[in-house]
């Protein structure tokens, strides 16, 4: 389903959707570096606080099934300037928010945002560009989604450094609105309204039961019985979502696409390494200035090079992609990643800033290897009609399991009576997430060859 536009309207529309996304997904984790600041400032917990973070995770995660739906139902161009508006609204609350409830309620909003933008993002740029382009295409897709997250501390760090963390919005603003404006007078249709319904009680299990497994991994510092319950609940009504799928002639989420064997893995392997990169970009700047007493600001120069580095890495491997396969793209990047974790197990109060960059850069750019090839190869196989549901599904699941490493890795790092040896257990936890990656990749690599061995 390749769209006939001009070279000149794919260009805009390209840059626009990219834009928006990096802003939305910068935003993202721009509040990992200001946590230590609004939890002194707004006196809550550190359990509490980075909900900010993991709640605008856990939002995206639970909001994307619904993109698929939207994509459908409404014009591609009322879509993107609703979904960016809405982004704008929640921008503007944050920056003048004067209690936690109301930062929460602002993060909120830009999250249901920006989970409709990433996968708006990624059907656009499948169905606009032709299928021997897509790797090149869904690396440059892979970048903004990677690089997103990666980039937001060190502005955070750095706007912390000279600013208050209400300039975390302010700072946005002008250039979400400046993407609207150009959006509104610029971005085309090409795309047409189908006659889809949404099915009310499928999209109320989904934020439901999504809401009450991942908030069971906190719950349990009130009560274990609570948090046994709302697991149990959780899931309950994610299988009760699944099987209701499976029947409905419109489904929210086109469940069967996971029988798609290169989708279901591949998505997996891309949950899994966004699980490290989110995690591991989330407790190293909590660790630097809560244990080595560094600012913001020095907090988010360390990771700096990683960041620029991984989004260099995801452009090049996308193209390395579509000459050479996913096979040393995927096993190169999980031997950098694991390479990268032997400083960051034995981290110390006195551990040099440049090795925990170097280490971070290392695993950064390992990272890249690996996500980049992970998406383009998801949607070798899937049909044209398939691609917005397919796009639902790899976001909904990469931003849950993002949201689950996020929590699991705060809450390991919060129990023993060392912030120091906390790190270095939810270090250990990637660790395991990479061994599991590695076994992954060698199952589907050895089906990769017997299929490409058949068409030779």
């Amino acid at each position: 389903m390749n769209i006939n536009i001009t070279k000149e309207t794919r260009t805009i529309v390209t840059i626009l959707v990219l834009l928006v996304t990096f802003l939305t997904l910068a935003s993202q984790t721009m509040m990992i570096t200001a946590l230590p600041v609004i939890q002194t400032t707004m006196h809550v917990s550190l359990s509490n606080v980075q909900w900010l973070t993991t709640g605008y995770i856990l939002i995206i995660g639970i909001i994307t099934p619904l993109s698929s739906n939207l994509y459908d139902k409404y014009s591609n161009r009322q879509l993107f300037l609703v979904t960016t508006g809405i982004f704008i609204f929640g921008t503007i609350l944050g920056s003048l928010a004067t209690n936690f409830l109301v930062l929460l309620t602002a993060r909120i909003l830009q999250a249901c945002a920006g989970g409709i933008l990433m996968s708006f993002q990624m059907t656009t740029m499948v169905t606009i560009y032709p299928p021997e382009k897509r790797g090149t295409v869904l690396g440059l897709s892979g970048l903004v989604i990677a690089s997103g997250p990666a980039i937001g501390p060190t502005i955070s760090g750095v706007i912390l450094h000279f600013l208050t963390w209400r300039f975390l919005f302010i700072l946005v603003l002008p250039l979400i609105i400046i993407v609207w404006l150009i959006a509104f007078f610029y971005f085309p249709n090409y795309s047409q309204k189908k006659d889809v319904k949404i099915d009310i009680l499928s999209v109320i299990l989904s934020l439901t039961g999504a809401t009450l497994s991942l908030a069971s991994l906190t719950l349990y510092k009130q009560s274990y019985l609570l948090a046994g319950l709302a697991l149990i609940i959780g899931i309950f009504l994610l299988s009760t979502f699944y099987k209701r799928q499976l029947h409905l002639p419109q489904p929210v989420l086109r469940v069967q696409i996971l029988r798609v064997r290169s989708f279901s893995l591949l998505t997996l392997i891309g949950m899994i390494a966004f699980m490290v990169l989110i995690g591991t970009e989330q407790i190293i700047p909590i660790f630097v200035e809560n244990v080595q007493g560094l600012n913001s600001m020095q907090a988010g120069l360390i990771l700096l090079p990683g960041a620029i580095l991984n989004a260099l890495f995801a452009a090049l491997a996308g193209r390395y992609y579509d000459s050479h396969g996913p096979k040393h793209l995927l096993y190169m990047g999980i031997f950098l990643m694991l390479l990268a974790t032997i400083p960051l197990v034995l981290l110390t109060k006195t551990t040099p800033s440049w090795l925990i960059a170097t280490a971070y850069l290392t695993r950064m750019i390992g990272n890249s290897l690996v996500f980049a090839p992970a998406m383009s190869e998801a949607f070798k196989d899937i049909n044209p009609p398939d691609i917005s549901h397919a796009s639902a599904l790899n976001n909904t699941f990469r931003q849950i399991a993002a949201s689950v490493s996020t929590t699991i890795m705060i809450v390991i790092a919060d129990i023993p009576y060392s912030f120091t040896l906390g790190t270095r257990l939810s270090i250990w936890f990637t660790v395991i997430l990479l061994l599991l990656m590695a076994f992954l990749v060698r199952t589907y690599l050895k089906n990769y060859k017997i299929n490409t061995d058949q068409q030779n």
